[in-house]
């Protein structure tokens, strides 16, 4: 079927980076396929994928105001705060999607976690990597109401494989069947480059603030007593690129794909958040990583627990970190290469649908 003059909105949740950044190789083999993507979302991901793509259209959804509390242990307090001002925002993005439906003659619509990102007339995808929403003593309800919000969507994509070999373990993966569920293999915008390697240490910062300046400061303090290469990007997206040396740092305020992408496989190690979307990069790369998660995100201390369990890669909380917790690494034994590639030409046959 021709798909030449097909319009598919694509819009990432600006929490973090990692939902704009994972949503890159779905935006650019859409193009590859034939498809005309529209990219929709607010915030640092809105201003992160104007950069990618500044040939196509963008389209601003209003904020869902995410921010985390100082102290981790009042995270999931704060996400309770912040739950009015999401069902908010997604009661607006669900009128916004009614008119560009029409205006922009939708043929398909791909949400990453935006719930309210959708069109009962028009082929709608969520794509989630939580099945399980992890929030402590509250992940039963947490959970049901994340899973309440699929019924809204034609399928939901997890970015993982199906079988025991899997990335995301407990979050991805239900003992409940679903039909609309489909795994599509982990995304990455990276390819794997044999380089040698030009960097110690590659320091990748992300998430939303004030724990990403809280990292980056304990973290560049560290670093004070660590005598190799390093390059330290700090997840901070702005119009123009700004980099410093200092010392032995090279410091980045953000980099673009094919940056990241050149400099990651050029780097022996990789400290960085144990977020689901860094972690499928990292694992596309083969890498060998130090994890520290957000301070009280229960997403990401159990990922960071998963892979020190599977001898992948070690953690340390955010409090605890030291710049000697790094030897850890060398008993090891780093991230395999995945080796699947997402077929994308099979999983856009959903929008052939009437």
């Amino acid at each position: 079927m021709d798909n030449l003059h097909k319009n598919i909105l694509v819009a990432p949740l600006n929490w973090g980076l990692g939902h704009a950044t994972r949503c890159i190789p779905i935006i650019q083999n859409l193009e590859k396929c034939g498809f005309t993507p529209l990219i929709a979302s607010d915030g640092a991901a809105s201003k992160l994928l104007k950069l990618e793509f500044p040939h196509l259209k963008h389209l601003t959804l209003p904020s869902y105001d995410i921010t985390y509390p100082k102290n981790g242990k009042n995270f999931r307090w704060k996400m309770l705060q912040n739950l009015p001002n999401m069902i908010l925002a997604a009661a607006k993005e669900r009128k916004l999607v009614e008119k560009w439906s029409i205006k922009y003659q939708l043929s398909g619509i791909i949400s990453d976690n935006r719930l309210g990102v959708y069109n009962p007339e028009i082929p709608s995808i969520l794509i989630t990597h939580q099945l399980n929403v992890l929030t402590g003593f509250t992940t039963y309800f947490s959970t049901k109401l994340h899973q309440i919000m699929f019924k809204n969507f034609n399928a939901i994509w997890i970015p993982d494989v199906s079988g025991l070999s899997n990335l995301s373990e407990r979050l991805g993966h239900s003992k409940e069947s679903n039909p609309k569920i489909k795994y599509i293999g982990a995304l990455s915008r990276f390819r794997k480059i044999d380089s040698d390697f030009q960097y110690d240490l590659m320091v990748l910062l992300s998430g939303p603030e004030p724990q990403r300046t809280f990292l980056e400061k304990k973290v560049i303090i560290e670093l004070q007593n660590y005598s190799g290469k390093v390059i330290f990007v700090k997840g901070i997206v702005a119009e123009q690129q700004v980099n410093l040396q200092s010392k032995n740092i090279l410091f980045y305020n953000f980099m673009q794909s094919s940056e990241l992408e050149k400099a990651m496989n050029e780097s022996k190690l990789v400290l960085a958040r144990s977020g689901y979307t860094t972690i499928m990069d990292l694992a596309k790369l083969g890498k060998k990583a130090f994890f520290i998660p957000t301070p009280g995100q229960f997403e990401q201390e159990y990922l960071a627990e998963k892979f020190n369990k599977d001898e992948i890669a070690p953690f340390c909380r955010q409090s605890d970190f030291k710049i000697e917790k790094l030897s850890a690494v060398e008993n090891y034994s780093g991230f395999p290469t995945l080796e699947k590639d997402v077929d994308w030409a099979e999983l856009f046959r959903f929008f052939d649908r009437k």
